[in-house]
């Protein structure tokens, strides 16, 4: 599977439930939070600065869904990354 032009193909990297005020909120409940941590898996030929197995956070609104050997995959634009943690910081001379 090779994702093309613009786009990415990124699997959902599943979150550890957390407890706020003794309730155990999910990943379904937590509506605060608009970004989603997923390992991209496929880069298109236009996409710059993000690479094949790459820890991303992306607009959790952005793309849709493919099932692909029975796993659920994500296909998104480049533009919808808001975070790439795989990036080291540039350094100002």
């Amino acid at each position: 599977m090779k994702a093309i032009n613009h786009y990415l193909v990124v699997e959902k990297i599943k979150t550890e439930q957390k407890k706020v005020a003794g309730l155990i909120m999910t990943e379904d409940i937590d509506e605060d939070n608009r970004y989603i941590k997923a390992k991209v898996i496929s880069t298109g030929n236009l996409v710059e600065g993000i690479k094949d197995g790459d820890v991303i956070f992306y607009d959790k609104h952005a793309g849709h869904g493919v099932q692909y050997k029975e796993i659920l995959y994500q296909v998104i634009k480049s533009m919808d990354v808001g975070l790439d943690l795989n990036q080291k910081p540039r350094t100002t001379n």
